[in-house]
């Protein structure tokens, strides 16, 4: 079947513009809203980041976009077929980015991030970018504030001291900072040495005070960097900032 593109395409609140322009609406649209969904994972280094959730939400875009123009073309076409295969492809995607490691399942936030993002360039695609936008937001609003929101309900008060030791090969200091600050507001210590030269192996020794609930979190989260071996935590007495 020969594919003949059509002059106009629909998008809301502007109503048919030119398909090229339109399409170009679309292409950037989808470029901007999973570049930012992007940037929130690429800061918390996970591991889809920019170009992974960019691609995906270009890739959803396409197809979409592309379903829609066979439909016109051919009346025995389904149009809820490539959404659809958009949907089981995407899963296979996310139950890649869903780790096993040493008996702790990560990468869920990951996977589920994934799959709104196919739904976002899967909207785009369909002509409503403005929806997409909107959905976008409120995506980066869970991403953002949930924790935020989380650790107000669950009062400082009943923060523990722990001291947490992370064993790796490799530096992984900067990984380990950034992945705490985002879970308190203040690490009261942070120290590395190194036990042996030659495998370049190392400890990591880190002072927080935490909700016991989000350190079981945070203790996955930590397993998760590439050059760590083993974590070890402990509620502790010892305050660093008032050793003599």
């Amino acid at each position: 079947m020969q594919i003949h593109m059509p002059n106009e395409i629909f998008i809301e609140l502007i109503g048919p513009v030119n398909f090229y322009i339109g399409m170009g609406i679309q292409i950037l649209t989808a470029l901007l809203l999973g570049g930012l969904v992007g940037l929130d994972r690429e800061r918390k280094m996970k591991s889809a980041g920019i170009k992974t959730n960019v691609l995906i939400c270009l890739g959803a875009c396409l197809y979409t976009a592309i379903s829609l123009i066979l439909v016109t073309e051919s009346s025995n076409t389904d149009i809820s077929r490539i959404p659809a295969q958009i949907v089981s492809g995407i899963g296979f995607l996310g139950a890649g980015a869903i780790i096993q490691s040493r008996g702790h399942v990560i990468g869920l936030t990951t996977a589920a991030t994934i799959w709104v993002v196919a739904a976002i360039g899967l909207t785009i695609g369909a002509g409503y970018p403005f929806v997409a936008i909107l959905f976008t937001l409120t995506i980066l609003i869970i991403l953002k504030l949930l924790n935020p929101i989380y650790n107000f309900i669950m009062l400082e008060k009943d923060n523990k001291p722990y001291h947490i030791e992370i064993l790796s090969h490799g530096r992984v200091k900067q990984q380990v900072k950034q992945m705490i600050l985002h879970e308190v507001n203040d690490i009261s210590q942070l120290s590395e040495e190194v036990v042996n030269v030659e495998t370049d192996e190392r400890i990591l020794h880190a002072y927080i005070s935490i909700h016991p609930s989000r350190m079981k979190f945070l203790n996955k989260e930590l397993k998760a960097i590439l050059k760590v071996e083993k974590v070890n935590f402990y509620i502790t007495d010892y305050d660093p900032t008032n050793d003599d």
